[in-house]
């Protein structure tokens, strides 16, 4: 598959595919941050980077061949913890490029992610813009953390992911003690001390490492280690929960094979 990501930050997209099978012969990236850059190029020295999604070559792209389209614009003003304004605001109204490539490039699937927090007016607008309606699915599934996201997709028939039942003592550095904290969600009917919400910025009295952010966005351990730690931290921040997109990419493979 050709693959165009938007606003690919460290490229989670593509450890997704990898864990999909989804066999990808040309992968283009739109990012302007270094350090997820940077992060992108050495795990996969063969992204293409178009750079600032504002400026792309709307001619050039058009005769790419894309056949997937994946991206998660910034929430910013969408999350209940932002402005309030909504797709009228600085960084979220970045939505209307996606949605801008996505009609000049007309791909066969497309992925749209953003915060489940939004206002209803805001989920309206990308719903009718992209022709489908969002599944909403909470990363805690997958993982052991609280992360709701909406995701708008073509993909056919996707679902609910299975809980892998995996909590916050999975994740954490060995060695390191930890006491439950009180502001978690209960899933899966497991005590609800046993998940832990993204939002809570320490554990036990301490900042979540580097590596247990990484575990819970499920990549690979030391997968940001090339840039420095505070760039570490923001760039896994703004990243997808990767075994969510390996999910819902799951499902071109179950159809192709269906259809067969």
């Amino acid at each position: 598959m050709i693959i165009l990501s938007l606003f690919d930050g460290i490229s989670c997209g593509q450890v997704a595919l990898e864990r999909a099978g989804i066999k990808v012969d040309k992968y283009y990236a739109s990012e302007i941050d270094k350090y997820a850059i940077q992060v992108t190029q050495y795990h996969y020295p063969n992204t293409i980077q178009l750079g600032n999604v504002k400026k792309l070559d709307v001619d050039y792209i058009k005769k790419l061949g894309i056949d997937l389209l994946l991206g998660g614009s910034p929430c910013q003003n969408l999350s209940l913890i932002g402005d309030g304004m909504g797709l009228d605001g600085d960084q979220s109204k970045l939505f209307y490029e996606y949605v801008k490539i996505k009609n000049i490039i007309n791909p066969k699937y497309f992925i749209y992610e953003n915060v489940a927090s939004m206002k209803k007016e805001d989920k309206n607008i990308i719903s009718n813009m992209l022709g489908v309606n969002p599944i909403m699915i909470d990363s805690a599934l997958i993982s052991a953390q609280s992360r709701k996201r909406y995701y708008w997709t073509n993909v056919p028939s996707v679902k609910q992911p299975k809980d892998k039942g995996i909590l916050l003592q999975d994740v954490l550095e060995e060695g390191i003690a930890i006491r439950r904290k009180s502001k978690t969600v209960r899933v899966g009917g497991r005590n609800s001390n046993d998940r832990h919400e993204w939002d809570l910025a320490t554990v036990d009295g301490r900042r979540y490492t580097p590596l247990e952010c990484e575990r819970l966005q499920t990549l690979p351990d030391n997968y940001t280690y090339m840039i420095p730690k505070t760039y570490r931290y923001k760039c896994l921040g703004n990243c997808w929960t990767v075994d969510v997109i390996t999910h819902i990419l799951s499902y071109i493979t179950k159809y192709k094979y269906n259809k067969e």
